[in-house]
């Protein structure tokens, strides 16, 4: 399988899902906990067939309403109610694009969809201790779920991180260990603990395939929420990529199983201090661009992880990406303020790169045109 096929909705085989490296072409069984490949490289799900209207199950109110599209059957799922966040229309640069706001899930934002749906798989399959590295909302994610499901979770932080996130983090019972350096080197520290113990898996959501299997249901959710068709395009805050990969994922079995009839346009933001995504979008050579502090910390990963797997999901979509000055992040968050939406400054990031697309006339108007807002302004009230 390669990168376009991954993407581009083209029909799926009859083999069951399995991880696979696409750079190797190495498979693994699904249903055994594996975060990586023999080679060290990440892994991914390959993608189902899609589901019809018909297999929602309406009687939940979670984004498991969508269980049938996921590549394992959870028995047991660990769920709070994640999903089913609200789409409302606002008032963006003189238009209404209609912003989905992530950050109505339980912990604060979008990142719950992946660790309900990872944990859950992880549990299932044996797992009872996780460590985890995050920059604050995945790390918070992780641990409210460990919580609820009865996993023992540690959460590798940069000691730079929002005192918000960690608190929050701490308040669910996980044990927080603090990294000096980049955010590189909390990762390392997480899989250096989970090699020391062969107890704790690690459960990266960066690294765990599965991770992408809970962002995917976004894309199944937008298509119901739209009265079963794709909207034109999605603008999203991009760091790792998690929100990303999930909505090309979600949206190129949609097409696959041919219900819907084009895959929307995926526009990743992200701020101009930190913008890898956009450097290598634009063909400027690895570490040509200068990398600097931004206020929108959920975004600044130096280093993707999944850089090829994102230009991908880009290209296939006809997407783009945008690199947002933190001036203009911190304008498109006092604009949303003003609309009544208090959102961190990584979601201002995706409303600010909006506003670029209409000015440039890549999106129009009068598309429907959906914002993503990932995560709660109270996780970084400082920026205020």
């Amino acid at each position: 399988m390669v990168l376009g096929q991954l993407f581009g909705g083209s029909a799926m085989s009859a083999a069951p899902p399995h991880y696979v490296d696409l750079l190797s072409g190495e498979e693994h069984p699904i249903d055994q906990p594996r975060w990586q490949s023999s080679s060290g490289r990440p892994l991914m799900i390959t993608p189902g067939s899609g589901i019809t209207p018909e297999q929602i199950d309406r009687s939940r109110r979670s984004l498991w309403r969508y269980r049938a599209a996921l590549a394992l059957d959870i028995v047991a799922p660990i769920t709070l109610g994640e999903g089913c966040t609200p789409l409302v229309p606002v008032t963006l640069a003189g238009t209404a694009p209609l912003c989905k706001l992530e950050w109505f899930s339980p912990t604060g934002s979008f990142k719950d969809r992946g660790a309900s749906v990872m944990l859950s798989a992880l549990r299932q399959q044996g797992v009872a201790r996780v460590n985890e590295d995050s920059s604050g909302n995945g790390g918070a994610a992780i641990a409210a779920y460990a919580a609820a499901g009865g996993l023992e979770a540690s959460i590798f932080a940069p000691a730079s991180t929002s005192p918000a996130k960690l608190a929050q983090a701490k308040a669910y019972g996980a044990r927080v260990e603090l990294v000096d350096g980049a955010r590189e080197a909390s990762q390392q520290a997480a899989i250096d603990a989970s090699a020391l113990d062969r107890d704790a898996f690690y459960a990266s959501h960066n690294w765990q395939a599965f991770f992408l299997e809970g962002t995917k249901t976004l894309a199944y959710e937008l298509w119901e929420n739209l009265g079963f068709r794709a909207p034109d395009s999605v603008i999203v805050p991009v760091g790792a990529g998690s929100m990303l990969l999930g909505l090309a994922l979600g949206f190129s079995e949609l097409l696959s199983a041919r219900q819907i009839d084009r895959l929307p346009r995926l526009f990743a933001a992200q701020p101009l201090n930190c913008s890898p995504l956009d450097a290598a979008f634009n063909g400027e050579e690895i570490g040509a661009r200068m990398v600097l502090p931004t206020i929108a910390e959920g975004t600044a990963i130096r280093s993707p992880l999944r850089l090829p797997e994102m230009l991908a999901a880009l290209r296939v979509s006809n997407g783009a990406t945008i690199a947002v000055p933190e001036k203009e992040i911190f304008t498109a968050r006092a604009t949303l303020a003003a609309a009544g939406l208090f959102v961190e400054p990584t979601s201002a990031t995706a409303a600010a790169a909006y506003a670029r697309l209409l000015d440039a006339e890549t999106i129009s108007p009068d598309q429907v045109n959906i914002v993503v807002l990932t995560g709660s302004g109270l996780k970084s009230p400082s920026a205020v």
